[in-house]
Parts: C-alpha cells; sequence; structure tokens
C-alpha cells in the first residue's frame, strides 16, 4: 500500500516528487516524505498524514535540488507518526532511503548493527536498511547496495540517494515494483506507472534482483552481483486523462462509469464479424495445446479470485474441463498436484501481485505452463508468464477494482468459449448465441448505471445497517463474494456472502429483526430454491 516517486533531472524536484505523490493517493498511505538533494546538501521533510500536509511543509521550507525521491507510508512496523515515516537516514544525514515491502530479518539486523553501536530511533524496518547502507558506504552507491542486498531478506524496492554521490539515485527490486521513466535530460522513478503519465510515456522496467543507478542522462541496470544487464524500453499507451478524475467525485465512480467502454474494449477485436469465433492466440491457446491439457489450476488474489471462481463455472460448463481455483497466498505454499498437462492460469489487475507472481512461478517450477489474465502491460506476470490475455482497461486507480474485474470477466467468457470450441463442447450456433449476448453486456451495463438516483436512495435507505448479507447459488453465490467484498472495502460495514443453500447449516442464526439481505437471483434453475432461501430469511425478520 506505500508509493514510491523519484526524479533526477534539471528541473527543481519538489513539484514533481509531490504531484507523483498524489497520483498514489489511491494506494492508501498514513504518513509522506520526501528527500532531495541540491548538489551539496540533503534536505529531508515528512509528516504524518495526508500529502497535503507534506506540500504545506515544502511550500513552506522551499527546499531546492534536481535531485530526490519521496514516499508514502502504510504502517506496518511502527505507529504512523512523523518519525517512522519516509524517507529515513542515517544519523548524519548523508543517506536517504525509501522502501516498500517489508524486511523479514530486520530484527537480526538490528542487533547486527547494534553490535556495533548503531542504534535505531523510529521503529520501522526500513531504517535498518538505510543504517546498514550507510555503514557500508564504500563510495560507490552501486557496491553498497550490492552488499546490502545480499544481507537483507524479504520484499523490497529501494530507492537511495547519498550526498557524495550527487547526480545519481540507485534503486533495488525484488518482490515489489519498480519502474524507471525515460525522459529528455531527466529520468524518473516510481512503483507504479500512473504517477508518471504526465512527463513520460517510456519506461525501463526494473526485474527481481536487480539494481539500478538513475541519471539524468540515462539508467544502467545491473544484476545483483553487479553484471551490467541490457533492459528494453517498452511505451505505455496509457493517456493521462485515465488516470485522472475527469469531473467525478472519485475514482471510483468513473471506473464504474467507465465499465461499458472498457468491456467494448476488450471484447471487439476478439470476436469475429459473424460471431463464429473468437481470435486468441499464444502459446497456451493453440488447438494442438488446449488438446493435451486434463485440467486448469486458477490462482489469484482478492477481485480477481473471485473473477477465478466464475471461470471455473464457465471452462467446466462449456470445455468440460476440470477446474481448480485457488488463493494464490495459499497456493505457493504447498503442493499443488500441477504437471506439464495442467494449465495454470494466474489473474491480476496490476500484474504485479506479489502472491500470485510467486504462485506464476511455482507453476513453472513443478512444468506447467501459465497463461496470465492481467491489465498492466509490461508489469511483471505479464513478462514472466508464457502467454498473456490482457484486459485493456485502461489504468484502475481506485483501491476497490471495478472496470479491471468486469474485463476480467469478459475475457474468462472468451477463454471458456474459445476452449469449448477447440474441445468440440459447443455447438456453432451455441456460439454464435454466447458471443451474440456477450456484445450486448456494454448497453446492459449502460442500463443499470443509468440506474444512479434509485441506487442511491436505496443506499440512503439502509446505510444505518450494521450488518449485511449477500446470498446466492451457482454463479450468483461468486457473484455475492465479490459484492460483500466490495461493500466491505467502500463503506466499512460489516458483509460477509454465503451460499444461500447453506444457510440452515448454521448461517441463518445470525439474520436478524432488521438484518439486510442482498438476494442474487439471476438463473432461471435457481429462481424457486432462491425464493425460499428468502423466504427463510424474512420469516426471521430479514430486509431483502
Amino acid at each position: 500500500m506505500c508509493g514510491i516517486v523519484g526524479y533526477v533531472g534539471n528541473k527543481n524536484a519538489s513539484g514533481i516528487l509531490i504531484d507523483g505523490l498524489s497520483r498514489l493517493e489511491y494506494r492508501g498511505y498514513d504518513s509522506a516524505g520526501l528527500a532531495m538533494h541540491n548538489g551539496s546538501t540533503l534536505t529531508v521533510l515528512k509528516e504524518a498524514g495526508r500529502i497535503a500536509t507534506l506540500k504545506e511543509l515544502v511550500d513552506s521550507s522551499k527546499p531546492t535540488g534536481t535531485r530526490g525521491i519521496a514516499h508514502t507510508r502504510w504502517a506496518t512496523h511502527g505507529s504512523p507518526t512523523r518519525l517512522n515515516a519516509h524517507p529515513h537516514t542515517d544519523p548524519n544525514h548523508h543517506l536517504a532511503l525509501v522502501h516498500n515491502g517489508i524486511i523479514e530479518n530486520y530484527l537480526d539486523i538490528k542487533q547486527w548493527l547494534q553490535d556495533r553501536d548503531i542504534y535505531c530511533v523510529t521503529e520501522t524496518d526500513t531504517e535498518v536498511v538505510a543504517l546498514l547502507a550507510h555503514y557500508l558506504f564504500d563510495g560507490s552507491l552501486l557496491s553498497t547496495l550490492i552488499q546490502v542486498t545480499k544481507r537483507i531478506q524479504g520484499s523490497y524496492a529501494l530507492a537511495v540517494m547519498h550526498e557524495s554521490c550527487p547526480d545519481e539515485i540507485i534503486v533495488a527490486r525484488k518482490d515489489s515494483p519498480l519502474v524507471i521513466g525515460i525522459g529528455k535530460e531527466e529520468m524518473f522513478l516510481a512503483s507504479d506507472i500512473t504517477a508518471l503519465l504526465p512527463y513520460t510515456r517510456t519506461f525501463k522496467i526494473i526485474e527481481d534482483n536487480q539494481i539500478a543507478i538513475v541519471k539524468k542522462e540515462g539508467v544502467s541496470v545491473y544484476s545483483s552481483t553487479g553484471k551490467t544487464v541490457e533492459v528494453e524500453s517498452v511505451e505505455i499507451d496509457w493517456n493521462i486523462e485515465a488516470a485522472e478524475k475527469s469531473g467525478y467525485e472519485h475514482f471510483m465512480l468513473k471506473e464504474m462509469m467507465e465499465q461499458p467502454t472498457v468491456v467494448k474494449n476488450t471484447i471487439r477485436s476478439r470476436i469475429a464479424h459473424d460471431r463464429q469465433s473468437i481470435t486468441l492466440t499464444g502459446p497456451c491457446l493453440t488447438p494442438s495445446y488446449i488438446e493435451n491439457i486434463d485440467k486448469i489450476f486458477i490462482s489469484a488474489c482478492g477481485t480477481a479470485f473471485h473473477a477465478g471462481m466464475i471461470a471455473k463455472y464457465l471452462v467446466e460448463h462449456m470445455a468440460q474441463i476440470p477446474v481448480e481455483v485457488e488463493f494464490a497466498s495459499e497456493f505457493r505454499y504447498r503442493e499443488p498436484l500441477i504437471n506439464a498437462r495442467t494449465l495454470v492460469i494466474v489473474i491480476s489487475q496490476s500484474g504485479e501481485t506479489a502472491d500470485t507472481l510467486a504462485a506464476l512461478r511455482e507453476a513453472q517450477r513443478r512444468g506447467a505452463k501459465v497463461l496470465a489474465i492481467v491489465n498492466t502491460v509490461g508489469s511483471s506476470i505479464a513478462r514472466e508468464a508464457d502467454d498473456v490475455l490482457f484486459t485493456w482497461a485502461g489504468p484502475e486507480i481506485a483501491v476497490a477494482s471495478t472496470k479491471a474485474y468486469i474485463a476480467q470477466l469478459s475475457v474468462i467468457h472468451l477463454l471458456a468459449i474459445h476452449l469449448a470450441s477447440i474441445k468440440r463442447t459447443m455447438s456453432p450456433n451455441n456460439i454464435k448465441e454466447y458471443l451474440s449476448e456477450l456484445e450486448l453486456i456494454p448497453q446492459k451495463i449502460e442500463h443499470i448505471l443509468s440506474s444512479r438516483e434509485e441506487i442511491k436512495n436505496l443506499a440512503a435507505r439502509f446505510a444505518s445497517t450494521r450488518d449485511i448479507f449477500f446470498i446466492g447459488r451457482g454463479f450468483d453465490y461468486n457473484i455475492a463474494l465479490e459484492g460483500s467484498l466490495k461493500l466491505k472495502e467502500i463503506s466499512y460495514v460489516h458483509c460477509e456472502a454465503y451460499a444461500a443453500g447453506e444457510l440452515k447449516h448454521g448461517t441463518i442464526a445470525l439474520i436478524e429483526e432488521g438484518t439486510f439481505v442482498v438476494a442474487l437471483c439471476t438463473q432461471s434453475k435457481m429462481v424457486e430454491k432462491m425464493i425460499s432461501n428468502i423466504k427463510e430469511v424474512k420469516a426471521r425478520g430479514a430486509l431483502v
């Protein structure tokens, strides 16, 4: 949930750093700070609370410098205070460092430093990295960071400046995203591409276990042992407007309203004009490969996991291929029964979800091919997967996923039909019918979105509810899980989703007078069963 921004060039860095942080504000944070270098000394400014508070401090302090790093922090080790905010420095303020991730062996390093009379003044895991870098500094940030990364364990994206290296920022990455933006006589860095869209569309993606020296003239990338690594630049075609509110009150509302266009963008180039076939190409999508798989394993987190659960229903129903779905955070730590005849599908909006990336690598280690469904071109998952289906949803800024989720479902429907076509488990007429219905989805979404006032009135009516339950069967249960997650994320109201048929096995005891229940019933074969479940909860006083 943290964010990193950096700049080196010819302009005063403070405005660019604050602007970049504001574009990462959606990620959530509890403090913010920056460090700038004016050619001779480092200035560090940080505050607990909002970026606006940091901006006020910057405006009053007027720091100068054409090189700087900035950070928004979400507290994991230590409370959200100014002292614990990043950047962290050495005792003499020669070095400044920001960090995303978690240093798992920070207590061991802390003790190692104390044995050498070097003491932390904050509660964070990050400070030990700054102090370790200061202790090991030998005049070269590259050799210093090579030594630091050998000693630390966990996940990290690091950005470091030192007074004695006035024209460079050095970065390192492991299991936490980091990109370098390329400008003209200026360079940028960030943990998320959206922070840099106003300044460049050309990026170098830093890979795991790589270190990069960033100067205004360019970037040099090295392996963890110091060997030069060639990294190709990628062009990102997202526009600035896509990462701004464009008059909407907040990003989530804007992205909800974009859903019809997102579905069109995701499906239109993949459906043939006669609606008889789908164009999905790649090594994991060829008839020769699909004919030889005997199982599909889907791994994802959060909203993407819910999309994967729907994929299980669709693929098993349409293509008659057995499908398992598991949280990536569980998949990566157990012994999944997969092999060369298993197609593993990973789903991630950002393409940087750490557990999903780890699941991808574990699947490949076991000999399986991995197909990724992602939204972000150039992301780690997109690069490392054997095959990729992009969702073309554009940047999703809101923490609560909306348009990326609907885009994932669109791709999943296409994939299920594609598999069924190869397996010959659907007739051409059925395929045509499904594709025709899929093309109608955008206008159906528009119809629902046109009911905003009615939905607002419903929300106002139930705003004081303490407990909310979503219920459904089959597909609807999986949709209920996503609806429950969204409501919890946005309203902070206690909300759970249950398979309607399981209410009688204990959950019904939680239903009382005034409990708000949302019942999903979109499948004709489930109508009678759902009516019974609705009557069941209403008999206990629920508002349905």
